[in-house]
């Protein structure tokens, strides 16, 4: 029998990552990502990123439900593979003109901290309550996840604190041209006309729970009872899906692996 993975049923990793909310907090995450402009500069020159950010959410969500559910030689496979994926691809500082290179540790801790810190706003917000306690344990397993990248344990946070210290400390934000079209992308991707109205739930509940600072960069208008509006109609929504859909193929047998062991 294959292993349980990386975490593990009892992890908060599982927890967080099987909910559907966590498609918020990839959204979110992708938004908060392209403020840094080193980062959003390596993905606007390597990548059609403001073409498709649709399909980056969609890498991205496939490789954390892989390293997070499947067995561990698989997730330890998915790791390496992005390990060499970045390893190739570079970009050019707009100011500066040097070379920026997608494996930099400090833009690899920007992303990391990013997605962390937005899939844990986006299950506390429509997901489900969390102490104190379970949070920082998410934060902490989340180690293992930086480590498949390349960064050291050393490199990211262990706690809520920790990440919410470096994410105070992010000065250098701005929304790029590049930013801006990615985001609008985001908000409006060109679905089915029928589809569009369902694809305003997850991006409106994403707005809802970024930062006011990245609200104000994106030049979002928004108003804090907003965010009261869409919380408890999203939250109802994620608690619907998780009784009424069976979840992706992948966390569907995981569970089923988990059930076996037993």
């Amino acid at each position: 029998m294959e292993d349980l993975g990386l975490f593990g049923p009892g992890s908060m990793a599982w927890r967080i990552h099987g909910d559907p909310s966590s498609l918020i907090g990839g959204l979110r995450a992708l938004l908060l990502q392209a403020l840094n402009p080193l980062a959003m500069a390596v993905m606007a020159q390597s990548s059609n990123f403001a073409a498709d950010p649709w399909g980056r959410l969609q890498r991205t969500s496939a490789y954390v439900m892989t390293t997070t559910f499947a067995p561990s030689r698989a997730a330890r496979a998915q790791g390496a593979r992005i390990r060499t994926l970045h390893s190739r691809i570079t970009g050019l500082d707009p100011v500066s003109g040097r070379t920026i290179r997608a494996n930099d540790p400090e833009l690899l801790t920007w992303v990391h901290n990013v997605e962390v810190d937005s899939f844990l706003a986006a299950y506390r917000s429509y997901g489900g309550r969390l102490t104190l306690a379970q949070c920082d344990c998410y934060v902490a397993e989340m180690v293992t996840a930086a480590e498949l990248v390349g960064l050291s344990p050393g490199d990211v946070p262990h706690d809520l604190t920790a990440l919410r210290h470096y994410l105070d400390g992010a000065t250098n934000l701005q929304a790029t041209p590049e930013a801006r079209r990615g985001f609008k992308f985001v908000l409006n991707p060109p679905l089915p006309p029928l589809a569009r109205p369902l694809w305003a739930v997850p991006a409106t509940a994403a707005v809802a729970i970024l930062p006011a600072r990245a609200r104000r960069l994106y030049r979002i208008p928004w108003l804090p009872l907003a965010s009261s509006a869409v919380r408890p109609s999203t939250f109802a929504l994620c608690r619907a899906m998780n009784v009424l859909l069976p979840g992706p193929p992948i966390l569907r047998e995981a569970r089923e692996r988990a059930a076996a062991a037993a």
